[in-house]
Formats: C-alpha cells, structure tokens, sequence
C-alpha cells in the first residue's frame, strides 16, 4: 500500500513547487483572469451570446494558456488576439507580448507588437467596435499602442538580463573550471618534478649496483630493479601528459567565439566577428585565454552597451596576437543601473599577463576599447 507523504516532505514539496517556473507561470494565468474578470458583468450585458457564466469560463480558459507561455508563448498571442477581435478584450494582450518578449527576444517582439497595432487598427475601423475604446483613431491608438509597446518592451528588458544573467554565470562557472584544472594540471608538474627525479636517482643508482655486481649473484635483480624505476618514470610521464591533454580538451577554445558572438546577437548586440586562421594554432591553454577575454569583453558591453554593435578582431601580428574588441557607448547609461562586481577588468588582465603579455581598457571615439596582446607561445 502505499504510503502518504508526511507533513514535512509535503512542505519540502510545495516549497520547491512554489519558486519554480511552472508556479510563476501559473500566477500569471491568475493574474489575467483576475484582471479580465472585471470585465465580466460588461460583457455580459454587451451584444454577444456570452452570460455571466460563460463569459467567465472563456476569459479562464483564454488565462490558461499563459501556462505554456515558456515553451509555447505565440499560443496566448492568438488567443489575446481572438479576445480582442471577439470580446474587445485588452488585458490578456499585455501579458502575451511581455511573454514573446521575455522569452523569444527582441525580434518577435517587434514583430508580435507590429501585428497586434495592425489587428487592432482593422478592429478599429469594423462596425460594432465600442467608443468607449476611443472614438476618434487618435484616442485609440494612445490607449492601444502604449499597452502593446510597454508589455514588449518589459519583456525584452527582461529577455536581456536572463541572458546576461546566464552570460554570468557561465563565465564564473568556466571560471571555477579553469581554476580547478590549473590547479590539478600544477599538483600533477609537482608530482612529476617530485617523484619523477626520485625515480631517477633510484634508477641510476640500481644500475650503478648492478655494475658493482657484475658476476654476483644479485646483478640481476638490481638490473630489475633499474628496469622497474624507468618503467615507473615512463608510465609517470605518460599519465600527466594524458591528464593534461583530457582537461585541455575541456577547455574552450577559438571554435566557440561564435557562440558567444551568437548569445550577444540574441540579447540585440550585432557581433562582428573576425579570427584570423593561423591564431587557431596557439595552444589550448592560450585559445582558453583567448575566449575568457572576448567573454568577459561581450558580457560587459551586454550590460553597459546594450543593442549596439560589438566588434572582435584576433589577428596575428609576427610572434604575437592582437585581440581587440571595440563597441560604442550609449549617449544616456542603461536604466536601472547594471550589476557588476568591478572585478572582471581586472580577471582579465590578471589572466593575460600571467601569460606574458598586456592589456589595455580605454574609452576613445565615444566608444569602449580593450585591446590585449600576447605572445603565441612556443607551441603554437
């Protein structure tokens, strides 16, 4: 039989329950149909079938599908719409073009907002439509296109600081990556330095011996012995340098500046990307490098600059590389003010010399430039 969950675990339970997408979106469902019951008693008395009942039911019904607005948020949109059309109903507008905005970007939200005015325009000049909806086009479109235009543009604002968000956080997260696996990379060089001469001062002593030895009844084990310490070196050395090559492959390299370039474009700053061929060349350890500073680069003129165009140009000059990312600046700052720790120009910098080279963080032109220089490497 089984068994009821306990008062404990059912709270457990409903907690998690409560700070969950799945809870928010289902206040939101509320949140519309508590506003659109208002409207309830007027449009039951208005020119449609509806009564009080049954109007409730379709204003809950058109509610609930603000329950799929994460993966589905076009599915509210059309049903806001066919409110509109048949009930003149507004609220159920605003909270589907916040959804597009918030979770299908700027885009969409333009294009949902655009549509929305079009619809409600035609809706406008059709026979039937209620003056108290404006009985002029002028008081129309001032009630109509400020809710349109205010919902989206909430939503886009939103859309832009999960991304920025995540941008955050995947930054700190390969951060934490890297510094683990410096870390693991330096303990394994200690082991080798270490354990590696013991090794060979044991084989080189075990050969000495078994010359000593010679014709005496334990040259061969110390012949072993010596065989033994250099096998132990050999496997010693090969299992550092397969450590090293397994976490290098982990880091991120050159090939994923365009996905960068791609989650910058998706919260409405163009990228203009440029790797020259042969900087794909440079170690994993300096490529890593390479994509921390374009990063960091991209996710700060996310927050200070953003919608306006980023620039990325990697190139090989003589023995060197020159990374350099330029962005403009907004006339105004952002509204609110973005959230910055103060410490990523100096993250940056502090990665770039350890490597031996500078770094350079300047506003010129009415733009921001940084600008950072490092030596290919002897592997590259």
């Amino acid at each position: 039989m089984p068994r009821l969950p306990t008062v404990p675990a059912l709270r457990r339970h409903v907690d998690r329950w409560a700070v969950s997408p799945r809870a928010l979106d289902v206040v939101a469902a509320l949140s519309a149909f508590g506003l659109m019951c208002l409207d309830v008693p007027g449009l039951a008395r208005a020119d449609n079938p509806l009564t009080g009942v049954t109007a409730t039911l379709v204003l809950a019904a058109g509610a609930a599908t603000l329950v799929l607005r994460r993966r589905l948020p076009w599915l509210p949109y059309l049903v806001a719409l066919g409110l509109l059309g048949r009930l003149h109903e507004l609220t159920m507008v605003q909270f589907a073009l916040y959804s597009i905005g918030r979770y299908r970007g700027r885009r969409s939200a333009v294009v949902a907002t655009l549509l929305y005015v079009g619809v409600a325009y035609a809706l406008f000049h059709t026979p039937g439509w209620p003056a108290r909806h404006g009985e002029t086009l002028s008081d129309f479109l001032s009630l109509v296109v400020p809710i349109g235009v205010l919902a989206a543009g909430v939503g886009i604002a939103a859309y832009r600081q999960d991304l920025v968000r995540a941008l955050e956080a995947q930054r700190r997260e390969a951060a934490a990556r890297q510094a683990v696996q410096e870390e693991r990379i330096s303990v394994g060089r200690d082991v080798h330095d270490l354990v590696g001469r013991e090794l060979t001062v044991l084989a080189v002593r075990a050969e000495v011996l078994a010359v000593r030895a010679r014709g005496e009844a334990h040259q061969k084990d110390f012949e072993e012995l010596a065989d033994t310490a250099r096998r132990a070196h050999l496997m010693l050395n090969e299992t550092i340098v397969r450590r090293a090559d397994r976490e290098d492959a982990g880091t991120p390299g050159l090939d994923q500046l365009a996905a960068l370039a791609g989650e910058s474009e998706r919260m409405g700053s163009r990228v203009e990307l440029t790797v020259d061929q042969e900087a794909k060349a440079l170690s994993p350890l300096r490529q890593a490098a390479v994509h921390r500073v374009v990063q960091e680069c991209l996710t700060n003129a996310a927050k200070h600059a953003p919608g306006l165009p980023v620039t990325v140009a990697i190139t090989v000059e003589g023995a060197g590389l020159r990374i350099e990312v330029r962005n403009p600046l907004p006339k105004s700052p952002p509204d609110p003010a973005p959230v910055s720790t103060g410490t990523g120009l100096f993250s940056m910098e502090e990665r770039v010399t350890s490597m031996g080279g500078t770094l350079t963080a300047r506003r010129e032109d009415g733009g921001y430039a940084v600008t950072a220089l490092l030596p290919m490497g002897p592997n590259h």
